[in-house]
Parts: structure tokens; C-alpha cells; sequence
């Protein structure tokens, strides 16, 4: 299956370049694969959200029914120790630790709407399809993904209900955070940039 833009990974990084790319190039094709059974099936964690991006993408955000209800109301910053707890003034705290004007949400929820977004503006999304190989041109260039084969058993088989993976084609590849890091690793090998690289210092949560 080929597309103008293939976005790996269905959160909300990656459902929000889709939108944007649609705003701003209606004709072009977007698609995006998702590995859970659902948009916002890996996406587990509650999380303070600040609405300064969902307000550039949207700004009728509260008019669609975004899922953004519970408005911070009160911040508290305390250390523990064995038998109790000591609240930190919050004149004390960087401008980073304060939440005034952000929204308690669950992170499902609120992909599971930006999913609603992306296809209501065109994005095209399958759930279900987990990248599993890099596919390169000729020249060495990331041409797209395949995904892998479902119905394998734990001995690496294929019955007869195995269904084969596709091959997903683009034009341009966007890979999202944990999709991104795994096909890295992936070109760094096939590439030999792993033999003389620097020791991995960093990491992302």
C-alpha cells in the first residue's frame, strides 16, 4: 500500500502530525498504523496536559468535545519521608512545576479523539498493524515498513490462518518516539554506523 506521508504509531505525537499535514496539504494522502487493537489502546497513563498545542491545531477544540474537563485547580509539591510529608511553597517552585491553566486527562481518551480528527480530515488509520522491518529503496533510502505476519504460533510457524504482513510505501516516514528508537537501532546495524558510534548517554521515557 503506498501513501505520500506513512506515520508510524498511533499517540498523539503521531496523530497530530497527521492533522497538520492534512490541514496543510488537503490532497495529500496521510496513514497511519497503529500496533493496539485501537487508537489508544497502549496509551494507558493519566498525565496534566497543557492545551497551547491542541489550541494551534484546534482552536474550536472546546466546540469538537475535546476531552479536556478537569482544569488544574491546585498544585502541591511535597517531599516524603518515613512518617509524613513537608509542602514546598509554590513561590518556591520553577515556572516549570506550576500547572495553572492545564487540564487533568487520560491519554486514551484523548487519542482516541485525535483519532476522530484524523479521519474526519482524511488521515486513513489502521489499528492492529505493528511495524516490524525497515524496507529500503535501491540507494539505500527508507522506502517504508512491512508488518509483520499475525497468526504465528510461539514456535515461529504459520498455519494456515496466518495473515502475511503488507508492505507500507511512502513518500515520507514519520516514526514517532518508541517506533523511531527500535528502527534506529535497526538502521544503525544494517548501515555499520553501530561499529564506530558513540555509546548511547541518553535515553527517552
Amino acid at each position: 500500500m503506498q501513501y505520500d506521508v506513512l506515520v508510524v504509531g498511533g499517540g498523539p505525537a503521531g496523530l497530530a502530525a497527521a492533522i497538520r499535514l492534512k490541514q496543510l496539504q488537503p490532497d495529500t494522502s496521510v496513514c497511519v498504523i497503529e500496533k493496539g487493537s485501537e487508537i489508544g489502546a497502549h496509551i494507558l497513563s493519566g498525565a496534566v496536559m497543557d492545551p497551547r498545542a491542541i489550541d494551534e491545531l484546534f482552536p474550536d477544540w472546546k466546540a469538537k468535545g475535546a476531552p479536556l474537563n478537569v482544569p488544574v485547580s491546585e498544585d502541591r509539591f511535597l517531599f516524603l519521608t518515613a512518617t509524613g510529608s513537608y509542602a514546598t511553597p509554590n513561590w518556591m517552585l520553577p515556572g516549570c512545576f506550576m500547572n495553572h491553566g492545564n487540564y487533568v486527562v487520560s491519554l486514551g481518551t484523548v487519542c482516541r479523539w485525535l483519532g476522530q480528527q484524523a479521519e474526519a480530515v482524511g488521515v486513513e488509520i489502521f489499528s492492529g498493524f505493528a511495524g516490524a522491518e525497515v524496507l529500503y529503496d535501491g540507494q539505500g533510502a527508507v522506502r517504508g515498513v512491512a508488518t509483520g505476519d499475525m497468526g504465528v504460533n510461539r514456535k515461529a510457524k504459520r498455519p494456515r490462518r496466518t495473515s502475511l504482513g503488507w508492505n507500507w510505501s511512502r513518500s515520507t516516514r514519520s516514526s514517532p518516539k518508541a517506533a523511531a528508537a527500535t528502527w534506529a537501532s535497526s538502521w544503525r546495524r544494517s548501515s555499520g554506523c553501530a561499529k564506530a558510534s558513540i555509546p548511547r548517554c541518553t535515553a527517552s521515557g
